[in-house]
């Protein structure tokens, strides 16, 4: 039985106040938890219902079990519908910006993103190109929210997420900066190179003026139909395609 004070600390993981400060988010899904067990991240407990008890991987001495009730895991679920497994995760130490290792490769740049399901399918689409790197403004939405956390499946733990300001990161890169914009080249026909940085924006607001002054090449998705805008994950994923196919 979990008691009073355990069931407030995992409520209070629901918040990003409470993450930030006890450097703890949540897992749930027992895919996305085995994912992180076989990743560098550190898992500091595991709460299960019997009903899944026999799917349990051999897990180190050092992570906590707590067989629970249904009841119980209602209570400290993210979900409405809980999937009979949760975990607490520590969020590994701050990521500093290391340029040597953008070089050769593409990563991705997000402005502001807001939306924790678009954040997490993002992530989800890199992890399936082969991106490894997502660099956000410190305004994108927390990537250990659990909405974005579960938009993953498991992603997360492939994808290394830095956080920093994006003006002052662009202005010293000395790599090619594709910015998604409704004005620009046309995707299709245009030439990647082997290494790059994709700029992506704010779902409502795209890319604000200050870092528009610092694209490279201005790229467009070319519309064939009557739809205003593109949502941002679908873009992420246009662009990621095209990316791998050249």
């Amino acid at each position: 039985m979990l008691s009073k004070s355990q069931i407030s600390f995992i409520k209070s993981l629901h918040q990003k106040k409470y993450r930030k400060e006890n450097g703890i988010f949540i897992i749930e899904g027992i895919k996305s938890i085995i994912e992180f067990l076989n990743s560098d991240y550190q898992t500091h407990s595991i709460y299960y219902t019997s009903k899944i008890a026999t799917a349990l991987p051999k897990v180190n001495a050092n992570i906590n079990l707590f067989e629970v009730t249904e009841a119980e895991l209602q209570k400290i679920s993210t979900l409405q519908t809980p999937q009979h497994i949760l975990a607490l995760v520590h969020i590994p130490s701050k990521k500093e910006v290391n340029s040597n290792t953008l070089r050769n490769t593409f990563s991705l740049v997000l402005a502001d993103v807001q939306d924790p399901g678009n954040f997490g399918t993002i992530i989800r689409t890199a992890d399936w190109f082969g991106i490894k790197t997502i660099i956000c403004s410190e305004n994108t939405v927390e990537a250990y929210n659990p909405k974005t956390v579960q938009s993953t499946m498991g992603s997360l733990c492939r994808v290394n997420i830095i956080y920093t300001p994006l003006l002052p990161f662009l202005k010293n890169i000395k790599l090619p900066i594709y910015g998604a914009l409704l004005n620009g080249q046309n995707i299709y026909k245009t030439n990647w190179g082997k290494e790059g940085l994709i700029l992506l924006g704010n779902e409502g607001h795209g890319i604000g003026k200050e870092l528009i002054g610092q694209i490279s090449v201005p790229v467009t998705i070319p519309r064939f139909g009557q739809a205003e805008s593109l949502n941002v994950a679908v873009s992420a994923a246009i662009f990621c395609s095209e990316i791998s196919r050249k």
